[in-house]
């Protein structure tokens, strides 16, 4: 099986090898383990990091044969790298609802331009008739968290900065100006992008966009969210943390990785008024998406929430086998949710 088959649909059925992270005494060794977060990601002594799990990367495509969207590699707000996606379209006077991707892999690994993400975006924008800006973040552990969760906002604000009303940015760009409905701004990523999707609504509620922007929508697919109470230390959760974010205030209890622990800002201030939350079958993190679902409708808030459980199919399934049925259930659903 390829190792882009493999990907996250194995990843917590690894979650009992060991997290290492230790120079042992006199070893001069550069080929040796300095830290590794199995399947995902080992870190060299020698400097070397290697992901095996990354899939291959796309180039954008002027008009895609499958889906007849176009897409093109951007660099916003300065230094972030991006892709840009916009459906077959006749007609600049109709406007388009705009998507924010944020990428998966435990935020050490994916990138916006992996095939997997790539082919979904192509999909959903033509399915859903969207503009989707796909975001490619700084990783670990080159660039600790909170680095992606800083691109994150910056890309945000970024678009929001294109909106009616808002100071544009030097360079803003032509298919947000002549397309973009912004009034229909949504969040959407899978896993660690799901949660920072999570992480980018919750920061509205203190730091206004760019022009008031409000979020309309956000997209939570197999959200990565995790607590003390779910593991001890040898669990997959609490090591991928420690690996990205090695100081965060509170550790695996930090509100940015535990949207429950005490000091997490309420549920119930989220601002979007609707929240879609995908979980799988024969993930290990179903049970954080689902208990995410059941706080959201107990807290008072008062959004809409519509969540999709899937049989028999494992975390971020439909990036690794995106020409299949389920995966195009899923993205049906997304498109309808987009479209509602």
């Amino acid at each position: 099986m390829s190792s882009s088959l493999v990907s996250f649909a194995i990843l917590l059925s690894f979650a009992a090898l060991s997290f290492r992270l230790s120079t042992a005494a006199g070893a001069d060794d550069d080929s040796q383990v300095v830290a590794s977060v199995p399947p995902l990601i080992w870190v060299y002594k020698n400097g070397t990091i290697k992901r095996p799990l990354d899939q291959r990367k796309l180039p954008p495509s002027p008009h895609d044969p499958a889906t007849g969207v176009s897409s093109r590699d951007i660099t916003i707000s300065g230094n972030i790298p991006a892709r840009i996606y916009l459906p077959n379209t006749t007609t600049t006077s109709q406007k388009l609802s705009v998507l924010i991707w944020y990428h998966g892999g435990g935020f050490c690994m994916g990138s916006a331009f992996a095939s997997g993400d790539h082919q979904f975006l192509n999909i959903l924008s033509s399915k859903a008739g969207l503009v989707a800006i796909s975001v490619d973040y700084r990783l670990a552990p080159e660039h600790l968290l909170p680095a992606a969760f800083e691109d994150s906002w910056a890309a945000l604000n970024w678009v929001a900065s294109h909106a009616p009303g808002s100071t544009r940015p030097v360079s803003p760009d032509p298919w947000l100006i002549q397309y973009g409905d912004f009034s229909r701004i949504f969040l959407g990523g899978d896993s660690a992008g799901a949660t920072i999707v999570h992480n980018m609504i919750v920061r509205t509620a203190g730091e206004p966009l760019s022009g008031n922007l409000k979020i309309f929508g956000g997209i939570l697919t197999h959200p990565y969210f995790w607590a003390s109470k779910d593991g001890d230390k040898e669990s997959f959760g609490y090591k991928l943390w420690t690996f990205v974010y090695p100081s965060a205030p509170g550790g695996i209890d930090n509100p940015m990785v535990n949207p429950f622990a005490k000091n997490a800002p309420a549920l119930s201030g989220l601002q979007a008024s609707r929240i879609f939350v995908s979980v799988a079958e024969h993930d290990g993190l179903n049970v954080k998406g689902i208990e995410y679902v059941k706080a959201l409708n107990a807290s008072g808030w008062k959004g809409e929430v519509t969540q999709v459980f899937m049989l028999g199919v494992e975390h971020s399934f439909y990036l690794n086998h995106i020409h299949t049925k389920k995966a195009y259930y899923l993205i049906e659903h997304i498109a309808k949710f987009i479209g509602h």
